[in-house]
């Protein structure tokens, strides 16, 4: 095993993506207490984090690790096949 570089993950994230999301995320649902006609935008964004993590892992680390990229994808998938099977019922 190799040893890895400070400030990278085993997971090929950046150390910086989910601090950095919920900070963001906090921020947001306070706007959306002031705001509460802004109040979803606070929740979708919290909501997509760790989407935009699986992006990242599938886009990023393709040439590190393709099965953990595959498997990045499959989950976005499987995601996407909930909202599609959730508009059905």
């Amino acid at each position: 095993m190799t040893p890895q570089s400070p400030g990278t993950e085993l997971a090929g994230l950046p150390a910086w993506l989910y601090p950095a999301g919920f900070w963001v995320g906090v921020v947001l649902l306070a706007v959306g207490v002031l705001a509460p006609d802004l109040a979803w935008v606070g929740v979708v964004w919290v909501a997509g984090v760790p989407v935009l993590a699986a992006l990242w892992v599938a886009l990023a680390g393709w040439r590190q690790d393709r099965r953990l990229s595959v498997a990045a994808l499959l989950a976005l998938a499987g995601l996407g096949l909930v909202f599609v099977v959730r508009g059905w019922l």
